[in-house]
């Protein structure tokens, strides 16, 4: 009997090495696909399978990727995000056991669910963050407050910076819909400004002045962090080492722990989150990139930052400091104000339509590829102002916080102030088509506030 056993053990192992290896489990979460960078599509096999080089692999629609193997697991991770509401399929060819043999080819499908946005809207009794989807159906209000500055959206919180009736800062954490408010700490009372949130990691960032300065006591413009894995704990001051501590502009720099830091006087800083840190270990150092006037943004999914040098923009790569002149646009765009990169090496730009040398009042936005070809989304009209530009994770919309009728849309006086009234449009960056117009502002997808 045992004999007989022994046959089939080895006559069932003969079969698995004829037939190659078969898929035994598939795990994605294609809701967090969409959410952010890095999730992960894993399959795994009867056999442990040789190493599947990225050339075997291929995801419809095309999205960048990478490929690790271990054992009997193949893992393709998504680089950027993954579209909404969108069928995706992967393809891995001739995967081969490790002891050789016949040859798999595994194919998986999954599709991703529609998306939801957090937007704000400012009221004259009560301010609201309310999310919705992208066909306008499912706006729901899920946070309120008398007077909220500000909020930023991670992978499952939202952080929101408010002021109370005694004008004093709050910075409130929920989960995405609003619930389980939490107060985090503050470094003291004064003033809460420039809130980000890190694409990946439950991680916030935020500049701080006290209340009360002088030309020898106080705070101002301090940059803090805080993990909202521990929302209890202390924020953590950002300080390097011989410079000015004042912060003008900064950003998390995407999939790493790095943050890109411009000081009042003009100095351009990249360092560890953790190594910027005042309590860590040889706290305050970082790489000194030189003078800059402003940071205009990093895509996700880049290490190549787009910041305004005193002659000019350039292109700055965060991972060997090499830098190149921005692509110039073909032809003669108008005066551009904004530039807003995209994770290819593309950017979109807006600017000023002129008449000669006069301008006209209206704005026009523009995607410039990586080689200067450059084709029109939208034109704002000259009654409207154009007040900031986003960029979905995955790339593939585009909103515009657009203020209608700038002239009769007064500004509010809160400490980030906005018009009134504002919309925002909604629009697919490979065809410029507008998917939704919405009132609000602020949109998830922001990684900094208005300027």
């Amino acid at each position: 009997m045992a004999g007989v056993l022994a046959l089939i053990g080895v006559a069932g192992a003969a079969a698995n090495v004829t037939q190659g290896p078969r898929v035994t489990d598939v795990q994605v979460d294609p809701e967090a696909a969409v959410a952010a960078s890095g999730s992960r599509l894993i399959v795994t096999t009867s056999q442990s399978i040789a190493e599947v080089d990225a050339s075997q692999v291929t995801v419809s629609p095309a999205t960048p990727f990478a490929v690790d193997t271990s054992g009997r697991s193949v893992g393709v991770r998504f680089t950027l995000p993954l579209w909404d509401d969108t069928e995706y399929t992967v393809t891995i060819n001739d995967v081969e056991s490790l002891g050789g043999g016949p040859t798999t080819t595994v194919t998986e499908t999954f599709t991703t669910p529609p998306i939801e946005v957090h937007l704000l809207r400012r009221d004259a009794t009560e301010d609201t963050i309310f999310r919705t989807d992208l066909d306008g159906d499912e706006a729901i209000a899920v946070f309120t407050d008398p007077h909220i500055e500000d909020f930023r959206a991670t992978a499952t919180h939202l952080v929101i910076s408010t002021r109370t009736e005694a004008d004093e800062a709050r910075l409130i954490m929920t989960d995405l819909n609003g619930e389980n408010a939490q107060d985090l700490p503050l470094p003291g009372d004064g003033y809460v400004t420039n809130l980000q949130s890190a694409d990946r990691g439950e991680v916030v960032g935020y500049t701080y002045s006290d209340a009360e300065l002088t030309e020898t006591s106080g705070r101002e413009s301090m940059l803090f962090t805080v993990s909202l894995d521990d929302p209890d704990a202390a924020p953590v001051p950002i300080e390097v080492e011989g410079a000015d501590p004042r912060i003008n502009d900064w950003r998390f720099v995407p999939d790493t722990d790095s943050i890109l830091l411009l000081t009042f006087d003009g100095a351009l800083l990249l360092g560890s989150s953790e190594g910027l840190g005042a309590s860590a270990e040889g706290a305050g150092q970082a790489t000194n990139l030189g003078t800059a006037q402003g940071i205009d943004g990093i895509a996700r999914g880049s290490s190549r930052a787009i910041v305004e040098r005193i002659d000019q923009r350039t292109v700055l790569d965060l991972t060997d400091a090499s830098e190149e002149p921005l692509v110039a646009a073909d032809g003669e765009l108008p005066l551009v104000t904004t530039v807003t990169p995209l994770p290819d090496d593309s950017t979109v730009r807006s600017g000023a339509v002129l008449d000669g040398d006069t301008p006209t009042g209206r704005t026009t936005v523009d995607v410039v590829a990586s080689d200067g070809d450059t084709r029109a989304l939208a034109e704002i009209a000259e009654t409207d102002a154009l007040v900031q530009v986003c960029v979905s994770p995955s790339a593939r919309y585009l909103a515009l916080i657009v203020a209608p009728d700038v002239i009769d849309n007064a500004y509010d006086t809160y400490q980030l102030p906005l018009p009134g009234y504002l919309e925002t449009r909604i629009l697919e960056i490979a065809d410029g088509q507008e998917t939704i117009a919405v009132t609000g502002s602020s949109i998830s997808w922001c990684q900094v506030p208005p300027y």
